[in-house]
C-alpha cells in the first residue's frame, strides 16, 4: 500500500524525476505552458518521476490567456495551489456590450452558491509563475532552452530525442528514455506530428492586434467590455474591440481587428506557418504600438478613453482545429496540441489545464503498475467529446455571439465556467450508478455520450437524483468535527487526496462502513481513502462508531440535498472530483465492480 507521504509531495520519489535501475525516467512533459505545467505538477504530487522541458529560454510575458474558470480554481484546489491564484488574479464580474456607442446588455457572471469559486481574470505569464513555483516545490523545475526533435516509441516505452544549448553555446543531444511522453507544445505540436495524427479544421480569415495597456476610462472596474459597430446591411459586426480586465488599476487587454495598412506590413515581413496552422502570436518586425490601439479606442470606446502604458502588443491569427484522437500508445497529446478554437469564453487553457489534470492522474496509477488495462484509454474516451464540444461552440460563438446556442442564463454559465463537462457513459464509470431502477445518464449530450452536458443547469442534473457516477460532485458547506468550530466544505475533505470513497449514513452503519473501507483499500492497492458522513438527525456527535474512518456530520443536510442522499450510499469520487461510482445499498461486489473499472485487481 502506498502511505500518504507516498501520494502526497512526492514521498520518496523526490528529485527532479524519478528513473529506474535501468535509468528509464517516469514521464517526460514537452511543453512548459500553464498545461504542461498542471501535467508534471500533479505527476510530481503524486510522486511520479517527471522531466519537463520548453524549447523557449523563458516565460513569454504576454497575457495571452486570461480567464480562469471556476472549474479550473476547483482542480487548483484538489492540487493544492489555489490559494496563490487567488492572491494574484482579479474577479470578473460580467461583460458590457455596446452596439454603434450604445449600451445594449449588461451581463454579470453570478453562479449558484454551491460553486466555491468564481470566474477571475489571470494574465498568462502569472498563472505559468504560480504553477512553476508549486512544481519546484516538489523539486522538479523546467528545463528551458531544451526542444524534443524526435521520439519513437514501442511496447515498453518511449525514446526521445532532446537538444539544448550547452555551456560554450553549441547544441547539445541528449537521448532519454522514458515510459510516457505527454506532448503540451501548443498548436504547431512536434509530439503530434511525429504521431502522425490528423488535425483537421481551418482558419478565420481576420487578423487581429493584442495589446495590454491602462485605459481611463470611467467604465465600472472587474467587467469585460465588448463593443461593436454594424455598418453593414446584415448586421454583421463591421468592427470590434473586446478589453478583459488584468490585475492592476485601469489595465486591459485589449483586443481588435488589425487595420489593413499594418497587416500588408506584417504579411510582407513573416511568413505563413510551415505546418499550415495559423494560431496565436505572430512575430514580424512591426508590432501594433499605442498609436494604432488608440485610433481603435477612438472609434469604438463608449466612453472618451486615452490609452497609456503599453506592456506588449502582437499581431495573432485564429483557428479552429481538433485532433482525431488524443494520444497514441505511450505518448499523449493535452491543451493546444490537441484542439485549437477561438478564444470566446476562455475555454482553450481552462480545457486544456483539465486535459492535463484527467491524463495525470491516471498516468501516475499507470507508473505504478495499478491501473486497470482500460484506464490510460479512458482519457481520449473522456477528454475527446469535451474538445469537439469547446471547439464547435466556441466557432458558433464567434460567429453569431454566445445568442447561437438558446440557452437559459443559468445553464449558458455553467456551460461557460465548464461546470457541465460530465464522463457519463465513460469506460471507467459506473452507467447505472448501482441503485436499483436506476437507468443510463440522460443529461449528457445524446443521451449518455461522454462530453459536455446539455442539461438545464439545475444542480442535480434536472432530474431530481443527484450527481450520477460522471458528473461533477457539487461542494456543500455545513460539515462538522468534534475537533473544528467552524463547519468544513466537502472539497476540504478531497483536498490532496486520491480517491476518496464517501460514506453516507447514520449512526447504526459505522461497522458496516468500516468494513467496506478496508475493502476498497485492498482493491486499489492503498489507493481509496474513506471518509464517513453521518446524517444530520443522527444521536452521535463524538464521531465514535467508525474506528480509523475519519468521520463528519453533515449538520446542515446540504450534502444530502446536494447529492439526492437518504439511505446509506457510497460514493466514489475519482482524483479529479468526479463520480466513478454510486452505490445504493452499499455493497463489496458493487465496490469491487466499480473499482476494477481503474484499479487492476
Amino acid at each position: 500500500m502506498r502511505s500518504d507521504s507516498d501520494t502526497l509531495r512526492g514521498g520518496p520519489r523526490s528529485g527532479t524525476g524519478r528513473t529506474d535501475g535501468r535509468g528509464v525516467l517516469d514521464v517526460l512533459v514537452v511543453g512548459a505552458g500553464p498545461v504542461g505545467l498542471t501535467a508534471a505538477a500533479e505527476l510530481r504530487r503524486r510522486g511520479t518521476g517527471v522531466r519537463i522541458v520548453d524549447r523557449l529560454p523563458a516565460r513569454l510575458p504576454y497575457a495571452k490567456a486570461i480567464g480562469i474558470q471556476p472549474r479550473t480554481l476547483e482542480v487548483w484546489d484538489r492540487m493544492g495551489c489555489v490559494r496563490a491564484a487567488l492572491e494574484a488574479a482579479v474577479p470578473l464580474r460580467g461583460q458590457l456590450l455596446y452596439v454603434d456607442g450604445v449600451e445594449r446588455s449588461r451581463f454579470d457572471l453570478v453562479l449558484p452558491p454551491d460553486v466555491p469559486y468564481r470566474f477571475a481574470a489571470l494574465p498568462q505569464y502569472e498563472t505559468e509563475r504560480i504553477l512553476e513555483e508549486f512544481l519546484a516545490g516538489f523539486g522538479t523545475r523546467v528545463e528551458r532552452g531544451t526542444e524534443l526533435v524526435s521520439f519513437g516509441q514501442d511496447a515498453d516505452g518511449v525514446t526521445a530525442r532532446l537538444v539544448s544549448a550547452g555551456d560554450t553555446g553549441a547544441p547539445v543531444e541528449e537521448e532519454v528514455r522514458c515510459r510516457y511522453l505527454v506532448g503540451c507544445d501548443g498548436a504547431h505540436s512536434v509530439v503530434r506530428k511525429q504521431l502522425g495524427l490528423g488535425f483537421e479544421g481551418g482558419a478565420f480569415p481576420e487578423e487581429y492586434m493584442l495589446g495590454d495597456v491602462v485605459v481611463d476610462w470611467d467604465l465600472p472596474p472587474w467587467y469585460a467590455v465588448r463593443s461593436t459597430y454594424r455598418g453593414g446591411a446584415d448586421g454583421a459586426d463591421d468592427d470590434v474591440l473586446v478589453c478583459i480586465p488584468l490585475p492592476g488599476q485601469g489595465r486591459y487587454r485589449l483586443s481588435m481587428r488589425l487595420p489593413p495598412e499594418l497587416s500588408a506590413a506584417h504579411r510582407a515581413e513573416g511568413p505563413e506557418p510551415g505546418d499550415g496552422v495559423a494560431h496565436g502570436l505572430e512575430g514580424g518586425a512591426r508590432a501594433p504600438g499605442l498609436a494604432d490601439i488608440q485610433q481603435v479606442l477612438d472609434r469604438l470606446s463608449p466612453r472618451p478613453a486615452t490609452a497609456s502604458e503599453l506592456r506588449w502588443s502582437s499581431v495573432f491569427r485564429i483557428s479552429h482545429r481538433l485532433v482525431d484522437r488524443y494520444g497514441e500508445g505511450r505518448a499523449f497529446l493535452a491543451g493546444d496540441a490537441a484542439h485549437i478554437h477561438p478564444p470566446t469564453g476562455a475555454q482553450g487553457m481552462n480545457t486544456g489545464i483539465q486535459d492535463a489534470y484527467n491524463l495525470a492522474w491516471k498516468l501516475s496509477l499507470a507508473v505504478d503498475g495499478i491501473a486497470s488495462p482500460g484506464l490510460l484509454a479512458s482519457y481520449d474516451a473522456e477528454r475527446h467529446p469535451v474538445g469537439e464540444e469547446v471547439v464547435g461552440r466556441t466557432v458558433r460563438h464567434a460567429s453569431g455571439g454566445v445568442q447561437a446556442d438558446p440557452e437559459t442564463p443559468g445553464t449558458l454559465l455553467l456551460r461557460e465556467a465548464q461546470l457541465l463537462v460530465g464522463y457519463r457513459g465513460s469506460p471507467i464509470t459506473d452507467g447505472d450508478g448501482g441503485e436499483a431502477g436506476a437507468g443510463p445518464g440522460d443529461g449528457t449530450r445524446d443521451g449518455g455520450e461522454v462530453g459536455v452536458r446539455a442539461g438545464d443547469g439545475t444542480r442535480d442534473g434536472g432530474d431530481g437524483a443527484g450527481p450520477r457516477p460522471g458528473d461533477r460532485l457539487p461542494d456543500c458547506t455545513g460539515l462538522t468535527t468534534p475537533l473544528a468550530t467552524q463547519p468544513l466544505r466537502l472539497y476540504d475533505l478531497l483536498r490532496g487526496r486520491d480517491h476518496v470513497l464517501l460514506l453516507y449514513g447514520d449512526d447504526r452503519t459505522a461497522d458496516d462502513f468500516a468494513r467496506l473501507a478496508v475493502r476498497a483499500g485492498e482493491l486499489s492497492h492503498g489507493a481509496v481513502r474513506a471518509c464517513v458522513l453521518l446524517a444530520a438527525d443522527g444521536t452521535s456527535t463524538d464521531g465514535v462508531g467508525a474506528p480509523g474512518l475519519p468521520v463528519y456530520r453533515d449538520a446542515r443536510g446540504e450534502f444530502a440535498r446536494l447529492c439526492s442522499v437518504h439511505a446509506p450510499t457510497a460514493l466514489l469520487v475519482r482524483p479529479d472530483g468526479y463520480l466513478g461510482a454510486r452505490l445504493r445499498p452499499p455493497t463489496a461486489e458493487g465496490l469491487a465492480e466499480g473499482l476494477a473499472r481503474v484499479f487492476h485487481t
